[in-house]
């Protein structure tokens, strides 16, 4: 039997070693970003995902050992262990298959059968199950077990009793179910129908009448199928040719030519119908939803990661509106780093008057903190928001811009006792105006205070597991922000908790040292922080930032461990640390090459792929990746549905990936689809996330306009001619 290393190297393609490798660091207790940054020489360069997928795998196939060790015990208790049973239990693959083999032995509620072994017909229905050619008819047989006293009043009730007990043993073969659950997922059909007789017009229209192969069905289609069956909308079923599924079941258990053969024939069709075939829809529905829940959560992933990776607009003044009606529309100004300078509330949909009001008061506050972009949430009231804002930077001489930005979330963080600590002074509606104005100065900054099952980038997250939804969710902010790295001296507790090896508890001890002692000025005076030992420091240090460290290196993603490295590397290259504050790094990387890099790592004492990194971040000391990325747009002017004209050409915002398209925000209130089938021209996509990602800025054209169902049409195939 294939060790744990083993499958994990085959079904990931990966080297044993490297995989033995990964395996001793998480056990060693590091974290997931740690040992994707910097012990890449043990695990080939594999990335977080790759990493957690690997991770996730080891513990399912030792909670599937764990399991193995259990049922044996379990059977052997029972006194029925053989040395083929065991190496059967040994050899299952997956922990469905563990379970049939535990069927027969395991306690079973009171069942047909049970009640037909009480009436002491269990050796009928062996007589009759064996088969013989020379043994006896049924009914013949059935005359000796007729005892009025435990209630067999009839050779009828006799081999009713006998049919039972074989039926249930025919279910509980675990070879059996094995061959008809494949064939059931090769061969059937998810089928759903209206559950009324006239079914209104609802979003499960499409579900009236659907039937799909069960192993061709799609994630999103099962989503929607299982919540419409929850609301009482659908009926669904799993249907399969009977007659194809019970040649298997005849094939196992049938004797031709014996004379019990039509009785026990009867027994199995018995045995498919009531017991096999109900369990084995049950385990299909299951694993059809586990495959979509798990398709739908690394959706999350995939759109949470640019989302959370957007580019920070920094260094501006930035207003933020928050929409609403009866509430009025709520004000923040905050400066370049994100304080409170100023706050209101105005009411621009309560009449004309007022939104002159509101458009004198924004201006006064505009002037004042000399505001540079306007950030404006896209909940209620945001179409009527963003009009005024247009208005209100032509009437200050342009200047000015604004983008919609995304409020999802806001309201929780700005009813969270999070949000009550860090603003006691303003009330809900006053704590999301500043939420959202910092979203478009730092989105992970702060996205990161959100729970992210709330963010909403993604379908039927409230349908989802949600522990493991959130633990996923948990997994990609962590990549995140350790992938940026943390200023150590303004990060707030909600960032530094999301530091690999740090806790909520360390970050907010990192912060109270801060606030008693003044600012870091080197990394390793982390380690004064109190319940932050060496383990969790060599964990954290790489992600942490000092810049006000005297050592440039600390500004650096580079490891206090490979410091060293770092510096024999300058000094191999004619470079010191003063020219790497400078700057001045232009040609490290082209100096290195030709000295080359395998020899160089030998004589720094890395490896080849932390040389590369060294190098990496000595070019760009302090650099932050997301400026790598294109720009979030910025506008001045506002378009309405009305002004759509099909073929016209437009620049949008990627909002969300799904399985079937894209949602693009145009400027107009209402994001536009991208069908699937309009993302890319020649080749079939498989998957949107193969073209594009949440954040990215794309190029699409008009389709068409829909304004009464307010329905846009996209399409990213450039026009012909």
């Amino acid at each position: 039997m294939d060790t744990i290393i083993q499958i994990l190297a085959r079904e990931l393609g990966r080297s044993e070693a490297h995989v033995e490798n990964v395996v001793r660091l998480i056990d060693e207790g590091n974290t997931i970003p740690f040992i994707a940054r910097y012990r890449k020489e043990l695990h080939g360069a594999m990335d977080d995902t790759a990493l957690r997928t690997l991770a996730d795998r080891l513990q399912y196939l030792r909670n599937l050992d764990k399991r193995r060790e259990e049922v044996k015990s379990a059977i052997e208790g029972q006194g029925k262990l053989t040395e083929e049973l065991s190496a059967a239990i040994d050899a299952a693959a997956t922990l469905a298959e563990v379970e049939d083999l535990y069927r027969p032995y395991k306690q079973k509620r009171r069942t047909r059968a049970t009640v037909a072994r009480e009436k002491g017909l269990e050796p009928l229905a062996e007589l009759l199950f064996a088969q013989a050619a020379d043994g006896p008819a049924p009914e013949e047989a059935a005359g000796a077990f007729i005892d009025p006293e435990k209630g067999v009043e009839t050779a009828e009730d006799a081999l009713q009793g006998a049919s039972d007990i074989i039926a249930e043993r025919i279910s509980d073969d675990a070879d059996i179910r094995k061959r008809l659950r494949e064939l059931v997922w090769k061969k059937g059909s998810l089928v759903s129908a209206a559950a009324a007789k006239e079914p209104e017009d609802t979003v499960y229209r499409l579900y009236y009448a659907f039937r799909s192969p069960l192993n061709r069905v799609q994630g999103h289609q099962v989503l929607a199928i299982n919540r419409g069956e929850r609301e009482g909308v659908l009926k669904v079923s799993v249907e399969m040719e009977r007659e194809a599924a019970l040649i298997p079941v005849r094939r196992a258990v049938l004797n031709p030519g014996a004379p019990a053969m039509a009785f026990v024939r009867a027994a199995a069709e018995d045995a498919y119908d009531r017991l096999i075939f109900p369990s084995v829809e049950r385990e299909m529905r299951s694993l059809l939803t586990e495959q979509a829940d798990e398709g739908a959560i690394k959706m999350f992933g995939l759109n949470l990661k640019p989302l959370l990776m957007q580019p920070p607009v920094k260094g501006f003044v930035t207003m933020g509106l928050d929409p609403g009606y009866r509430n009025g529309c709520k004000v923040a100004v905050v400066d370049a780093t994100g304080k409170v300078l100023d706050t209101a509330v105005v009411y621009p949909t309560f009449s004309q008057r007022k939104k002159e009001e509101a458009i004198d008061t924004l201006a006064k506050l505009i002037r004042r903190h000399g505001v540079a972009h306007i950030a404006i949430g896209n909940g209620t009231a945001s179409r009527e928001t963003e009009q005024m804002a247009v208005e209100l930077i032509h009437r200050l001489g342009g200047g000015l811009s604004y983008m919609i930005v995304s409020e999802a979330g806001a309201s929780v963080y700005s009813a969270s006792k999070l949000a009550a600590e860090e603003f006691p002074e303003y009330d809900v509606n006053l704590r999301s105006a500043v939420s959202i104005a910092r979203r478009l100065q730092d989105p992970l900054a702060e996205l990161v205070k959100i729970d992210p099952k709330a963010i909403g980038v993604g379908q039927y997250q409230h349908d989802m597991p949600q522990a493991r939804l959130g633990e996923a969710l948990d997994g990609v902010v962590e990549d995140c922000v350790n992938a940026v790295g943390v200023d150590v001296n303004t990060a707030s507790p909600s960032l530094l908790q999301r530091v690999s090896g740090l806790t909520a508890a360390t970050a907010k001890n990192l912060v109270k040292y801060r606030e008693e002692n003044g600012a870091f000025t080197t990394r390793r005076q982390v380690l004064k922080v109190p319940k932050l030992g060496p383990k969790a420091f060599e964990q954290c240090a790489g992600f942490l930032r000092v810049p006000e460290s005297a050592s440039v290196l600390d500004n650096t993603g580079v490891h206090p461990e490979s410091y060293a490295a770092a510096e024999a590397l300058l000094a191999q290259c004619g470079y010191t640390l003063s020219d790497v504050r400078a700057g001045a790094m232009g040609a490290l990387k082209e100096k290195a090459e030709a000295m080359g890099l395998e020899a160089l790592a030998r004589v720094c004492g890395v490896g080849v792929p932390t040389l590369a990194d060294i190098i990496k971040e000595l070019m760009k000391p302090g650099r932050d990746p997301r400026d790598e990325l294109p720009r979030p747009i910025l506008r001045t002017d506002v378009l309405e549905m009305k002004d759509l004209k099909p073929g016209m050409e437009l620049t949008g915002t990627v909002r969300n990936v799904i399985d079937f398209g894209v949602f693009v925000d145009i400027g107009v209130h209402q994001d536009g689809l991208v069908h699937i089938s309009q993302l890319r021209e020649g080749r079939r996509v498989q998957h949107p996330s193969e073209v594009c990602a949440v954040g990215d800025i794309v190029t699409v054209w008009v389709l068409e306009v829909d304004e009464k169902k307010k329905r846009i049409s996209l399409t990213m195939k450039k026009p012909k001619g």
